[in-house]
């Protein structure tokens, strides 16, 4: 085969599960679709070596460099500060995700699969890849397609979860609207991310100059900047503490500490018109992790799959509900922001409108649903899927 076949093979792939999504309102994910596709595939008449073959595998390792270093440079500090609260809801509710894969969800079904299957239901892509390459390193073949599993599961519980959530909240929002006991937030000015930094030390490259090129170079310097740091102090941690940490986990912060300084610009991959192809790339490489799968491998690894699905969202239940009170944020407002973990952006944009859109036909109830809703929603799936899920998928590689 080649090379463009396969390339053009598993973009149609990726594409007929968008189109499903969209198609259905993201009722049926994206994912789900092209899960099934890839695996029926390979069961049938796919090349196992697909994806080899469109050289996604090799850029891959690249695209991690990169994309993670990226999503450093997107964070807003400033904004983090001021949604502090909607921060430490959403934390905690990661917390209580590892809490009830790793008792219940170890008791049951093992160690490597409560360490397996923990990161990518705290996150997304990037978690999920993380614990299928790990996997595969350490000789578990049987177990290589579960991080997908549940990549592809979670979706099925969190959108319908969240809708319910979000129009609990949304009736409650309106009902205190409608009453007058709560009023429209005035709007802030946005500066659009163009503000100095307090940190800022390297001078901005003058535009003409600062081109998609020299965008990617300042970008990969800061990763291989990461990487170089994270050599010494993982062998200081191997030989003193029996562990490691992910390199990508210090290239997340050195994102940040990049986009602060002015060593790269903020959101750098998008300034480069570079993320969409990158992100299409490492997601069609997730896919090959099924090319070893079997149907009785999958059936095998259901109930796992369940029970990890069902333990941790209880988990996140239960401590995003009681930091809900403590913070007084409502019980569905604080789930709705833990349940970003299972799907992030941009389905916590659509699913936030969709529910707004249904519970009210007047724009401004609409408009007032929506100002008090989305940007808890937008900062907890930055938090959950975005950056703790890389670090904690960091960890776990570790501890397998």
């Amino acid at each position: 085969m080649d090379v463009i076949v396969a390339f053009t093979i598993i973009l149609a792939i990726l594409a007929a599960g968008d189109i499903v999504s969209t198609t259905t309102k993201a009722i049926i994910p994206s994912v789900f679709i092209q899960a099934m596709l890839f695996m029926v595939g390979y069961w049938t008449v796919l090349p196992k070596d697909v994806v080899d073959v469109s050289t996604f595998a090799t850029l891959s390792a690249l695209a991690m460099y990169l994309l993670i270093t990226h999503m450093g440079t997107m964070i807003d500090l400033k904004e983090l500060a001021a949604q502090w609260k909607t921060v430490i809801i959403a934390l905690v509710g990661l917390v209580g995700i590892v809490l009830g894969t790793m008792t219940l969800g170890q008791f049951l079904f093992g160690r490597e699969i409560a360490i397996i299957a923990t990161p990518p239901l705290t996150g997304g892509t990037v978690a999920t890849l993380l614990m299928g390459e790990a996997a595969k390193e350490k000789g578990l073949t049987d177990l290589m397609v579960l991080p997908i599993l549940v990549y592809v599961g979670q979706g099925f519980v969190g959108y319908p979860l969240t809708t319910l959530m979000l129009k609990a909240e949304g009736r409650r929002l309106l009902a205190g609207y409608r009453s007058g006991e709560l009023k429209k937030v005035e709007k802030k000015s946005q500066d659009n991310g163009n503000s100095g930094s307090r940190m800022k030390i390297f001078p901005d490259v003058p535009e003409k100059y600062n081109s998609d090129i020299i965008g990617l170079l300042r970008l990969g310097f800061v990763a291989m900047l990461a990487y170089a740091v994270s050599v010494p102090i993982n062998n200081f941690l191997s030989a003193t503490m029996g562990f490691t940490i992910s390199k990508f986990v210090f290239c997340l912060i050195m994102g940040v500490i990049g986009s602060e300084t002015g060593l790269c610009d903020k959101k750098a991959l998008n300034k480069s018109h570079s993320f969409g192809f990158l992100m299409t790339a490492l997601l069609g490489y997730i896919f090959a992790g099924l090319q070893d799968s079997t149907p009785e491998m999958v059936v095998s690894l259901l109930l796992p799959l369940c029970g990890i699905l069902l333990f941790g969202i209880l988990g996140m239940y239960i401590l995003s509900f009681i930091t809900g009170k403590l913070l007084k944020e409502s019980p569905a407002m604080a789930f709705s922001i833990a349940l970003n973990a299972l799907y992030g952006f941009p389905q916590n944009f659509m699913l936030t409108h969709e529910s707004a859109k249904s519970l009210t036909s007047d724009p401004d109830e609409r408009e007032f649903l929506i100002d008090n809703m989305l940007p808890k929603m937008l900062v907890g799936g930055f938090i959950t899927v975005t950056i703790a899920s890389v670090i904690i998928a960091g960890f776990f590689v570790g501890m397998l």
